[in-house]
């Protein structure tokens, strides 16, 4: 495997590009491809044999094209399908999405730490797991809230309408009343809308709130992984950045210039077909 080959990264719509961001900073040599799953979003309304079925199809995709390595920047596809990715590619470089849990329970003051999710990772056992392991060692008592609708907010570019603000305001209040004073983005849609919550909070919460975006940490184990197998990319060679959807390209290129303020030259987007094969 080439150092020099790409690294692919995943979600099922624009959520993942808020890792992307973090991984063109801590890793600007890399060349990347970007794959957006949009028509099979979100993940998060689907059963976990449907999720785990997509990712692998996914990254069957990717490695077609000479990945490196596949980031999963998808909560809930890390929570569902991520052992079944590694059962079949033992080999490969996976890096998954893991809610800050345990850097939020080290940052609360007032013992009491908000959880934003969707309703698949919420209830998946290995979220459940690590939330239980975690309260029972530091006595941090976590509020779970999902949040269904707000992924699909966000795919259509409503960060700050008055719809996304008042979904956000009715996730948030039981979050605030339980007197939490540090909230976890449990999904990689939910840093585009980091300012709405802290608008909000601002306004609402009884305590100063701290907010945890994983996204740098995936980054940063991401380049980890890569020194140790020699396959980080020493020499300045990044192509444009190549995404690939099967969804509305229109969709994809608005988030690239509104949400990462990317220029056209930037990137190229290739549309396919949502169905194909998975062998």
């Amino acid at each position: 495997m080439s150092n020099q080959a790409p690294i692919g990264i995943f979600d099922s719509g624009i959520g993942g590009l808020s890792v992307l961001r973090h991984i063109c900073e801590q890793l600007p040599n890399e060349s990347l491809c970007y794959f957006a799953d949009s028509s099979f979003a979100p993940y998060g309304d689907k059963t976990e044999a449907e999720v785990i079925q997509r990712s692998l199809y996914v990254a069957q995709h990717l490695l077609q094209l000479g990945v490196k390595a596949i980031v999963v920047a998808c909560n809930t596809a890390t929570t569902a399908a991520i052992a079944a990715l590694r059962a079949n590619y033992p080999d490969l470089i996976l890096v998954g999405v893991e809610p800050g849990l345990k850097p939020a329970a080290s940052l609360s003051k007032t013992g009491h730490v908000g959880v934003l999710a969707t309703s698949r990772t919420l209830a998946s056992s290995k979220y459940q797991l690590l939330c239980e392991q975690i309260q029972q060692t530091t006595q941090v008592r976590f509020i779970n809230q999902a949040c269904p609708g707000l992924v699909d907010l966000i795919e259509q570019g409503e960060l700050d309408s008055p719809a996304a603000l008042e979904l956000l305001n009715n996730y948030l209040q039981p979050i605030f009343q339980a007197q939490a004073d540090t909230i976890v983005l449990g999904c990689t849609h939910y840093p585009f809308v980091e300012t709405s919550i802290r608008q909000i909070a601002n306004k609402t919460s009884p305590h100063p709130i701290q907010i945890i975006d994983t996204g740098l940490a995936i980054a940063k184990q991401l380049q980890r992984l890569l020194t140790q197998q020699q396959l980080l990319n020493q020499h300045k060679t990044a192509e444009t950045l190549h995404c690939i959807t099967n969804g509305a390209a229109e969709k994809l290129e608005f988030a690239l210039s509104h949400l990462l303020k990317y220029q056209p030259e930037q990137y190229i987007i290739q549309e396919i077909s949502c169905n194909f094969p998975a062998s």
